[in-house]
Formats: C-alpha cells, sequence, structure tokens
C-alpha cells in the first residue's frame, strides 16, 4: 500500500515531539537519595592553630678566645655537658707568662726608684728646713717624687694585664650548659678575630621557642585581655610538635612578645619556653607551636556537611518538605578537628545534610 510521504513526516516530527517532552519530563525529576542529616546545635569548641617555630637554648655562647695563640689542650668533647666556671681550652701560656714576668720586673724597678725618691724628698726637706737649699731644690724633689709613683701605678697597670692575658688563655665556660661542636683542633693557631668560635655552650635546661603570629592576632588578644602582659598571663599552655610529628612531652608557656612588628611579613614574635630537663630538644631545631583557643557556645556543625567552591562554604538545608536546598555559609578560617565553626549563614536548629553533601542536587528529596 501506497502511503503518502507528508503523512509519515508529519508522524514523525509529532511521535519526536512526545518523545521529546517525556525525556524533558524525566531530566526534571531528580530522585530522592537517603543522607545523614543533623540539626545545628551550639557548643564549645577548641581551636588549635599550629605556628612554625625555631627552637633554641636558653643561653647560647659562642666561646671565643679572648687571646691570640696556639691551641695547646682541648679539655673537652663535643655534646659533653659542662658546668660554668669549667675549663674548655687552653692556649699556648708561654709568651704570656714571660709579658708577666716582664711586668713583674719593671714594677719591681719603679718600686725601687720610688723609694730612692722618696727617700731623696725627705732628706730635701730637713735641708730645706735648715735653710740649705731653696724652695727650687725642694720642688723639683718632690717632682721626682711624684714622677716615680706614677711609674708605679704605670708598671702596677701592666702587671694586671699580663696577669689577664695569661688568665686568659684558660678559656671556661661562662655558663651551664652542652657544648657544641669543635671546629679546631690542637695547634691551631687561634685568636679573638676568629671566622667562627671555638665551640657554643647551649644551656638547654629550658628551651625557647620562637614563632610567629599576624598583628591583627595579636590586636584581637590584646583587646581581649586588655594589655600585653595580662594577655601573656591568660595565654593558655602551648603544645609543641617536632620535625619527626611527634608531640613534645611537656607543655610551655608563652613568656614574652617582641615589640616590634616585622614589616616586611606583618608579623610579631612570641617566645615560649619549654622545660628540657631530659635533653630531647636542641638548640637550631624547628617545629610547631600549637595554642588552643576556647570558643563558647558556637554553631558548629560536621565538616562532611559543608561543600568548599573555591572561597565560598555551602551546605544543604532540609526543610519540613524533606527538600534540600543548599546555603552559602561563612566558617573559621582555620577547622577545628573534622567540625567547621560556622560565622555567617546559620542560626541554629536548622536539619542539614551532615555526610555526603557533596552528592545532594539542589531541589532533591532527602530520606
Amino acid at each position: 500500500m501506497k502511503v503518502n510521504g507528508k503523512i509519515v513526516f508529519a508522524l514523525a516530527i509529532a511521535a519526536s515531539a512526545v518523545l521529546a517532552s517525556c525525556g524533558g519530563k524525566k531530566q526534571q525529576q531528580v530522585p530522592s537519595a537517603t543522607f545523614k542529616t543533623t540539626k545545628v546545635g551550639r557548643q564549645d569548641v577548641t581551636l588549635e592553630t599550629k605556628y612554625s617555630a625555631t627552637i633554641r637554648g636558653r643561653q647560647d655562647v659562642d666561646i671565643y678566645p679572648q687571646v691570640g695563640g696556639t691551641l695547646k689542650q682541648i679539655c673537652v668533647t663535643e655534646g659533653q655537658t659542662v658546668r660554668q666556671g669549667q675549663t674548655l681550652f687552653v692556649i699556648d701560656q708561654v709568651p704570656y707568662q714571660a709579658a708577666l714576668n716582664t711586668a713583674l720586673a719593671a714594677l719591681k724597678a719603679a718600686q725601687a726608684s720610688e723609694s730612692t725618691a722618696s727617700m731623696n724628698y725627705e732628706s730635701k726637706k730637713k735641708l730645706f728646713a735648715e735653710n740649705v737649699i731653696s724652695d727650687f731644690d725642694l720642688q723639683t724633689s718632690y717632682n721626682t717624687l711624684m714622677t716615680a709613683r706614677a711609674q708605679v701605678a704605670q708598671a702596677e697597670a701592666q702587671v694586671t694585664n699580663a696577669k689577664n692575658s695569661l688568665s686568659y688563655t684558660v678559656v671556661t665556660s661562662p655558663t651551664n650548659g652542652v657544648v657544641g661542636t669543635l671546629p679546631y683542633r690542637q695547634g691551631a693557631l687561634v685568636s679573638a678575630q676568629l671566622p667562627q668560635p671555638l665551640t657554643t655552650v647551649s644551656d638547654n635546661a629550658q628551651m625557647w621557642v620562637y614563632f610567629s603570629i599576624s598583628e591583627r592576632d595579636l590586636l584581637s588578644i590584646v583587646r581581649k585581655n586588655g594589655s600585653i602582659n595580662e594577655a601573656i598571663k591568660n595565654m593558655p599552655e602551648v603544645t609543641l610538635t617536632l620535625v619527626d610529628g611527634s608531640t613534645y612531652e611537656k607543655k610551655g608557656r608563652v613568656e614574652s612578645v617582641s615589640g616590634v612588628v616585622n614589616t616586611n611579613t606583618g608579623s610579631v614574635q612570641l617566645r615560649a619556653v619549654f622545660d628540657n630537663e631530659n635533653g630531647v630538644l636542641h638548640s637550631g631545631s624547628t617545629g610547631n607551636v600549637i595554642i588552643p583557643t576556647l570558643h563558647e557556645q558556637v554553631l558548629v556543625i560536621p565538616a562532611t556537611a559543608a561543600v568548599q567552591t573555591q572561597d565560598r562554604f555551602r551546605v544543604f538545608i532540609v526543610g519540613s518538605d524533606s527538600i534540600a536546598h543548599g546555603k552559602v555559609i561563612s566558617v573559621e578560617e582555620h577547622k577545628a578537628g573534622n567540625q567547621f565553626i560556622v560565622t555567617e549563614g546559620l542560626v541554629g536548629g536548622e536539619e542539614i545534610v551532615a555526610e555526603g553533601a557533596g552528592m545532594v542536587k539542589e531541589g532533591q528529596k532527602v530520606k
């Protein structure tokens, strides 16, 4: 049977329109899905903020010789614990002992001259009293005595300098601590102008840990406490994590805040102190200081409930009709564990998708 071509074409168009209409309705229908939900509530949350830190001994003293000469003895080893006043190095003492002997001899000569000038002056005074000599002769004798006394004082000063120089040949520790590296060996020629110290003695009983916070954070802390001193006093104990990721067993405390803002970074340096009786911490090491901050009665949501797109966060609120609608929110800069603190966008009491929020579609029915 012959079919009219126009009729076939019209039927094809009608069928396509019907199919397209059915397909369009199918795309608009979002199937319901099952998600875990939760109600937004308020609670106390502690935020932990991490700062890069540098560890230093409470005293890191570079040891330089005060006199030059050949290094005759090295009395300590690297890593040895020393006490204040303990001998570290001995520099060749022979030239300094000779200088002291020379100064002592010069002192004796000056004292002898002073004694002679004194006797001469006493004799002149008697002759002047008997009108045997003139006032000029008496005054000349007195001036000679004063010159001799000055020479004695000068010789005594030279003796003191020579004794000091001799004592400087024995280099002692200025503090209790641990000996660092020993770059020079016995027989080396040393002086006060060395490019690097003989060693460094670090007082490691307590360690100073330096870290920096932003000027904005510092202002916030000061405003909250009223002053820098009160802020330091009220700061919580801080935690130190080491380079291997482990947490140091002892807590520390912040004891000072720099009074100068770094113009390049806009940050302020703080110093925390940690006890180090076991010697776990070493001067020059690095780590991270963690400062806990308590936030009271804030809105908290699971981190899995927030979908991040660039710098924006969105949650899905499930209404009474079980339909999910997206809502843009603002959260605290730092994540508190597996939770977010919400600062804007929610008021509390809303039911939101708690897990799998990234899979929810706008207008989807949530079971």
